[in-house]
C-alpha cells in the first residue's frame, strides 16, 4: 500500500470521491474533517485499515498539523459556496489555504493539491473567487510546488447545481433564467475530478502546475435548465431575471444564510455573491491544461445526470414503468 495522503475536507461532496479513487489507487488515506462522527462511513470505501477519520478544522493550526503528521501529501477540498458564521470565505479560502500549506512545508510533504475554481481572481467582483484566487497565492507561497485544480461546476448525485434546481422545479412552477439566462458553464463530473485530484498527488516533486477542469460541453444556463427540466419530465415556466432583481434576490439569500448560520436547516437558495458570479462564464479558458493533460477522459452530463434526477419525476425511479402500465409511454 503506497504513502500516506491526508484530505482535509474528504466528508464533502467532491472530497468524499477524491477518498474513493486514492483508494482505488491504493494508498493510505488520513480524512480530516470538522465533524468526524459524519464521516464513518467513508471507511467502507477502502479496505480494513486503509482510511483513517481524524478531526481537523483549517481555522485551527494545531488541529492541522495533527492531521499531518506522517503524511507524504496532502489534499486540500475545503471550501464553501456561501458564508456562514464563522465558516466564511476569508477564513476558509485564504487562511486555511495558507495554514495547511504552511504545515505541508514543515512537515516536508511531497506534494499539496489545492481545490479552487474556474473564474478564480483577485479582482472579481464576487468575494468566492477573490478568495480563491488569494487562497491560490496563499498555498504557492507558502509551498510552490502547490498543484492548483480549478473545476467548473461539478456535477453528481450529491451536486449543489442540478438538484437544486430540479428541487425548485417540483416545488415552483417556474425556474429563473439569471441573467437571461446567458451565462455558460462547462460542467464537469464529480469522479473526474477525484481522478485528476489523484493523477495530480503522482505528477514530479517540487513541479508547480494549474490545471483548468471541464467536461466536454459547454451549455448556457437555459440549456441547463431546459435538460433539468427534460429528464425529470415536469413542464415549468423559464422566465428571464434581469440582473437587477436577479441582485435583489441574491440579498435575500444573504438574510436566509445569516438564518443558516444559526439553525442549519436550509441553505439559501441563491446568494449576492453567487449573483455576482454569474456575471461571467464558468468554462475553460482557452489553451488552458485541463483534464487531458491529466490524462482523465472527460465525462459528459446526459449519462449521468438521470441516474440520480429520477428522484424528482413525478413516480420516482419508477415514473417510466408507471406511464407503460397506464398505455401512455412511447
Amino acid at each position: 500500500m503506497q504513502g500516506l495522503v491526508t484530505v482535509f475536507g474528504g466528508s464533502g461532496f467532491i472530497g468524499s470521491q477524491i477518498v474513493r479513487a486514492l483508494a482505488k489507487q491504493g494508498r493510505r488515506i488520513r480524512v480530516a474533517v470538522r465533524r468526524p462522527w459524519q464521516a464513518y462511513r467513508l471507511r467502507l470505501l477502502g479496505d480494513v485499515g486503509q482510511i483513517e477519520i481524524v478531526q481537523a478544522n483549517v481555522r485551527v493550526p494545531a488541529s492541522v498539523e495533527r492531521a499531518l503528521a506522517g503524511a507524504e501529501a496532502c489534499v486540500n477540498a475545503v471550501g464553501v459556496l456561501f458564508e456562514a458564521g464563522r465558516q466564511g470565505f476569508q477564513s476558509v479560502h485564504v487562511m486555511g489555504a495558507r495554514t495547511i500549506a504552511e504545515a505541508a512545508a514543515r512537515n516536508g510533504l511531497a506534494r499539496l493539491v489545492q481545490l479552487s475554481a474556474i473564474g478564480a481572481d483577485p479582482d472579481s467582483p464576487a468575494k468566492y473567487a477573490r478568495t480563491k484566487a488569494l487562497g491560490e497565492s496563499a498555498a504557492r507561497e507558502a509551498f510552490p510546488g502547490t498543484v492548483i485544480l480549478r473545476p467548473s461546476i461539478v456535477f453528481g448525485p450529491d451536486d449543489h447545481f442540478f438538484n437544486r434546481f430540479a428541487s425548485l422545479a417540483v416545488m415552483s412552477p417556474a425556474l429563473p433564467l439569471i441573467g437571461g439566462g446567458h451565462p455558460r458553464f462547462q460542467p464537469v463530473f464529480v469522479g473526474d475530478v477525484a481522478r485528476a485530484v489523484a493523477q495530480a498527488l503522482t505528477l514530479p516533486q517540487g513541479e508547480a502546475a494549474a490545471f483548468e477542469l471541464g467536461g466536454p460541453t459547454v451549455y448556457t444556463f437555459r440549456e441547463l435548465m431546459e435538460l433539468i427540466l427534460k429528464e425529470i419530465g415536469r413542464r415549468r415556466l423559464l422566465v428571464p431575471v434581469p440582473w437587477p432583481l436577479a441582485q435583489a434576490m441574491g440579498a435575500a439569500g444573504d438574510l436566509a444564510a445569516a438564518v443558516y448560520s444559526i439553525v442549519p436547516f436550509l441553505p439559501p437558495p441563491i446568494t449576492s455573491d453567487q449573483v455576482a458570479l454569474l456575471r461571467s462564464d464558468n468554462v475553460v479558458a482557452p489553451g488552458a491544461p485541463g483534464l487531458g493533460a491529466l490524462g482523465v477522459e472527460p465525462t459528459a452530463v446526459e449519462p449521468i445526470v438521470p441516474t440520480y434526477l429520477y428522484r424528482y419525476r413525478k413516480g420516482g425511479q419508477y415514473a417510466d414503468l408507471t406511464l407503460e402500465a397506464a398505455g401512455l409511454s412511447g
